[in-house]
């Protein structure tokens, strides 16, 4: 029976991928001219058993090997039926979004969530992608303050414990002493800095105070991560939060230094098997908007007004 359901299945998969009458043309061995000439027929399922079995098996070898999925694989083997064929399968693959992109993404998600146990291997990930070990730093440095300093100290042990097994010295994740800041876009920081002055002053100066002094003048400026990977950790952070109040801002934010449409809900879409479906889901809306206010959606607007947020 199981044979059965094989081979239905790598006929199905083969046929679909390859539509004809089971012909396969090939390099004839006694053909010296190098003409392409047809071998003789094979059954297509055979073919296709052999299509099905590599898809499974590079599937297969995707998922990271950790307690937690081996775990799923003995206990809830539906689940990582899941994780296997969709998310590291599938969703992981999308060229909508880069591995690294992916990677930045995830680490947020688990870091905004203080799912350490995760991290490990997302690290890990995130260094074969292309993540160096300072963005990496950097990427819990920052969302220190989006998401708290307790999630993000969790974050430093792990971090620090996967590039000493990996042999990473500390030279490579610090930053050099002295290292200039930043620029800023004058009149961007200006509209920033009056939104803070007008509605959080008042009701808490201190927190403006830091907002300005801290927050903006020297977090965002620092080197160890661009300003799009910056913005799109914050962004995703938020929405795994659910604080999807400060995403508008972010995200244009996250726009003008370079994000695109395209990454944007790719990222989103990624950030749901992480985060959860409501959480996607409750962006959306506020995607739509940014998009409609940057004429890059269907939607015709006039006169178009950029959001703006305070922190």
């Amino acid at each position: 029976m199981r044979s059965r359901v094989l081979n239905q299945k790598a006929r199905r998969s083969y046929d679909a991928c390859n539509p004809g009458d089971g012909v396969t043309v090939g390099l004839d061995p006694a053909n010296r001219t190098g003409a392409m000439k047809p071998m003789k027929h094979f059954p297509s399922w055979l073919a296709g058993l052999f299509f099905v079995t590599s898809l499974e098996a590079q599937a297969q070898s995707a998922v990271p090997d950790t307690p937690a999925a081996r775990q799923a694989r003995e206990t809830a083997p539906q689940l990582f039926a899941y994780t296997q064929d969709v998310l590291f399968g599938d969703v992981w693959k999308r060229k909508e979004l880069a591995p690294r992109d992916r990677s930045l993404v995830t680490l947020s998600s688990l870091l905004a969530n203080g799912q350490s146990a995760q991290m490990t291997s997302h690290i890990n990930l995130g260094l074969d992608h292309g993540l160096t070990p300072r963005e990496i730093v950097g990427v819990i440095t920052h969302l220190s303050f989006y998401a708290g300093w307790p999630n993000g100290m969790s974050a430093v042990g792990v971090a620090r414990e996967v590039f000493a097994k990996r042999g990473i010295k500390p030279e490579e994740w610090t930053l050099v002493s002295g290292e200039a800041l930043l620029p800023v876009d004058a009149e961007v920081e200006a509209r920033r800095a009056a939104a803070v002055k007008a509605q959080v002053a008042p009701l808490a100066p201190e927190l403006a105070r830091y907002t300005d002094e801290v927050l903006f003048a020297d977090l965002w400026r620092r080197p160890d991560l661009a300003p799009r990977d910056r913005s799109l950790v914050t962004v995703m952070a938020l929405i795994a939060r659910g604080q999807v109040d400060q995403v508008a801002f972010h995200l244009d934010r996250a726009m003008d230094s370079g994000l695109t449409q395209t990454q944007a809900a790719e990222a989103v879409t990624h950030l749901a098997f992480y985060a959860g479906w409501p959480r996607a889901m409750s962006a959306l809306p506020v995607l739509q908007t940014v998009f409609a206010q940057r004429k890059l959606s269907l939607i015709h607007i006039s006169e178009p007004t950029r959001p703006e947020r305070i922190s």
